[in-house]
């Protein structure tokens, strides 16, 4: 818990408390993964998957951080794709996730992974910022 805590409080600009960094931890376990350089935690992606509007099975990506000593060599791609493909195997229909508007790099991942813009989301953030919500349809 603290690796994961450390490296996505250091890069998103939410302050979450360690009740939902648990919720999530706690109820979707298999949808939490961890990359490991050695004994360092350099990336972490958080996930659930529940119903939707009780008929969509959908994923959520609630957090993803890579160590900024790590970026560029596709630690956070694995770490999606990794989600992903427990979410399929959960019966996943779709996955959604948001991200803050400037986030080009983050933009740029998803979207190479095959996630389009679905909804821009106005002062999302605490900081003001708005978020652009993407999508990805699995079925």
């Amino acid at each position: 818990m603290p690796d994961i805590m450390r490296l996505i409080q250091k890069d998103l600009s939410e302050p979450y408390s360690i009740y939902t960094y648990r919720y999530f931890i706690h109820n979707w376990p298999m949808l939490c993964f961890l990359a490991m350089y050695g004994e360092k935690c350099v990336g972490a992606i958080v996930c659930k998957l529940d119903v939707h509007k009780k008929v969509v099975r959908r994923g959520y990506i609630a957090m993803l951080a890579v160590d900024e000593k790590y970026r560029q060599e596709k630690i956070g791609s694995n770490l999606v794709m990794k989600a992903i493909a427990a979410m399929v195997a959960d019966g996943a229909d779709e996955v959604v996730l948001e991200t803050e508007i400037t986030n080009e790099p983050a933009l740029r991942l998803y979207e190479n992974l095959g996630f389009v813009r679905d909804k821009r989301l106005f002062r999302y953030y605490l900081n003001g910022v708005d978020a652009l919500r993407l999508k990805l349809w699995l079925r």
